[in-house]
């Protein structure tokens, strides 16, 4: 059962690569992600994670070329990762603010 869970996801994900290859992408996802949601500049900016093959994919909209910079450097530092590409676009006050704390 389970390998026909496993063997229906590639296959509506139209990729053709073993399971042990898509779930370390999957791992790379999550990782990638959690790197980029727990910085306290980046996590506030909504950046888009695609994971296949080990390389990672980045897009979305950021206010500056240092935030795409600081984007790219953490998924890069992620292990695992083989290289990292980004379609990130500048767009000043594309940042989405953080709701105030306490009250």
């Amino acid at each position: 059962m389970a390998l026909a869970l496993v063997v229906a996801a590639l296959a509506a994900g139209g990729c053709m690569r073993p399971p042990s290859q898509a779930i370390d992408d999957a791992t790379l996802l999550v990782r990638v992600k959690t790197a980029l949601l727990n910085d306290p500049t980046i996590g506030a900016m909504r950046i888009e994670v695609d994971v296949n093959l080990g390389v990672v994919r980045l897009s979305g909209a950021v206010p500056s070329e240092q935030d795409i910079e600081r984007a790219v450097g953490l998924a890069r530092q992620v292990a695992g990762v083989r290289d990292v590409h980004s379609t990130i676009q500048i767009v000043p006050g594309s940042a989405t603010p953080t709701p105030p704390s306490g009250s």
